[in-house]
């Protein structure tokens, strides 16, 4: 690490292009790069083995010990007030630690890899959460059709917790890339008439989620192999797109790999 930098002004170079990365959900594609917070997220990457090009660290975290050290590990380290990073950060309580990473390089779609279709999902909460469950019950790709919220944009990554690091993560595409898979589509319905634990579930899968509120596409539900029905006794069909998500991945993960 080189000797860290202090900043003592808001207008400086580097704080103004954090702070677009920071605010804006699509900055990342255009700028290469991603800006990732709080100690949880910083610690995971570095984990995972991923690189830091620069770590933003705030005067009283710097004096912590754990984070000095987390912080460190960046390329570039800079220094700031507390007000700064929090005019910075997107947390109501900043963690007063961030990190810019290269955005990685998409990755070719694995044909034959378990894995989550995202069909024009908007919330940024429920993606992240999707993310999640995906690295949790082992499917290891993520392929989102375009529509669907920005993958790496700062409110994913925090809902993802860490699980982008872990995946194999394909945005902007068209339904007709699907093509390439070579296992097959299996979305739920409510009108479906077979019900998730009866059905004769084909594993590995890719499990289709839609939009919140309209759903699978026509087009993109006429690709898929199976559609099955999540029962819900309690007589409300109340599950959101990400608890069904978490209730589809587990259930191909209990019966294992097939």
């Amino acid at each position: 690490m080189n000797a860290p930098q202090r900043i003592t002004s808001r207008d400086n170079p580097l704080l103004l292009r954090l702070r677009r990365l920071a605010q804006d959900g699509g900055a990342y594609r255009r700028a290469g790069q991603v800006w990732i917070e709080g100690e949880h997220l910083c610690a995971a990457l570095r984990a995972r083995g991923g690189g830091a090009l620069q770590a933003l660290i705030s005067e009283a975290a710097w004096d912590d010990p754990a984070l000095r050290d987390l912080a460190g590990w960046a390329e570039r380290v800079s220094i700031v007030p507390p007000a700064l990073f929090a005019g910075i950060s997107g947390l109501e309580s900043p963690a007063g630690l961030g990190f810019v990473m290269a955005l990685p390089p998409a990755p070719a779609i694995d044909a034959s890899a378990a894995s989550v279709v995202l069909d024009r999902v908007q919330d940024a909460g429920n993606v992240g959460s999707i993310l999640r469950s995906a690295a949790a019950f082992g499917a290891r790709q993520v392929l989102a059709i375009k529509g669907t919220a920005a993958l790496w944009s700062p409110k994913v990554l925090r809902a993802g917790m860490g699980a982008h690091f872990g995946l194999r993560l394909v945005e902007g595409l068209e339904e007709a890339a699907l093509d390439v898979l070579t296992l097959p589509l299996v979305a739920t319905s409510p009108h479906a008439d077979t019900a998730l634990p009866q059905a004769a579930l084909p594993r590995p899968c890719a499990w289709v989620l839609g939009h919140e509120g309209q759903g699978v596409s026509a087009t993109l539900l006429a690709r898929c192999a199976l559609q099955l029905r999540i029962p819900q006794p309690g007589g409300e069909e109340s599950l959101n797109v990400a608890a069904a998500a978490a209730v589809c991945l587990y259930e191909s993960a209990r019966r294992g790999p097939g």
